[in-house]
C-alpha cells in the first residue's frame, strides 16, 4: 500500500526528469526531434493530470507531493518558454510566435516573475509550517500554458515539414489559421490567468502574511 501511495510521486518525478530531454529536443536541428519534443511535452502534461486523479481517487496527498508538483510545473514551463524565447529571436519569419512576433521579454518577466514569487511565498509559508499545494487557479493557469506550449511545439516542425514536402492548399490553409489563432489565444490567456493566480494565492493565505480584512 505505501507503494501505491507513492506512485503519484513517482509520476511527478518522471515528469521532472522529462524536462531537460523536452528542453534538448525543442532546441535541436532536426525536426524529427522536434516531434519528438512535442510528443514528450504532450506525455508529461497528461502524467500530471493522471498523478493529480490518483492522488485525489486513492487518498494519496502528501505533502512530498505538494511540493513536487509544483515543482514539475515550473520546470516543465521553464523547459518550453525559454526554447520559444531563443527560437523566436532567432530571425526569420518561420520562427516567429503567431500572433506575437519575437516572444516579447515582458512576457517572460510576467510569467517567471510569477513563479518566483510564488516560490518563495511559498517557502516562506514552509519555514511556518504551512504547505501550500498548487491551487485550483495554479492549475488553470498551468493547463492553459501546456495549451500554448503544445501548440508552438507542434507548430515548428509541421511548417518546416509543409514546406519540405509542399503542402498547400485550402485544408493547409485552414489548419494554419486555426493552429496560429490557437497560439496567439492561448498565450494571452495564460498571461491573465498567471496574474490572476498569483493575486489569489497571496490572497488565499493572507493569514500567513497579517493581512485582516
Amino acid at each position: 500500500m505505501s507503494g501505491s501511495r507513492n506512485l503519484p510521486n513517482i509520476i511527478t518525478i518522471g515528469r521532472i526528469l522529462a524536462c531537460p530531454a523536452i528542453f534538448a529536443m525543442a532546441m535541436s536541428s532536426s525536426v524529427g526531434m522536434r516531434y519528438g519534443a512535442f510528443v514528450l511535452f504532450v506525455i508529461a502534461g497528461l502524467s500530471d493530470l493522471w498523478d493529480g486523479y490518483l492522488a485525489r481517487k486513492h487518498g494519496w496527498i502528501t505533502d512530498v507531493g505538494k511540493l513536487l508538483d509544483p515543482l514539475a510545473d515550473k520546470l516543465l514551463l521553464l523547459s518550453t518558454f525559454v526554447p520559444f524565447y531563443l527560437i523566436s529571436h532567432r530571425g526569420g519569419d518561420e520562427w516567429l510566435v503567431p500572433g506575437w512576433g519575437m516572444l516579447p521579454m515582458w512576457v517572460m518577466i510576467v510569467i517567471f516573475g510569477r513563479e518566483i514569487l510564488v516560490t518563495i511565498f511559498r517557502q516562506w509559508a514552509a519555514h511556518r509550517k504551512v504547505v501550500i499545494a498548487a491551487g485550483r487557479s495554479g492549475k488553470y493557469k498551468a493547463f492553459i500554458q501546456n495549451l500554448f506550449a503544445g501548440g508552438l511545439l507542434l507548430w515548428y516542425p509541421l511548417k518546416e515539414s509543409a514546406k519540405a514536402l509542399g503542402w498547400g492548399g485550402l485544408p493547409w490553409g485552414v489548419w494554419t489559421l486555426l493552429h496560429s489563432s490557437w497560439i496567439g489565444v492561448t498565450l494571452g490567456l495564460a498571461l491573465v490567468l498567471t496574474v490572476y493566480s498569483m493575486f489569489d494565492y497571496l490572497w488565499s493565505y493572507r493569514g500567513l502574511i497579517g493581512v485582516r480584512v
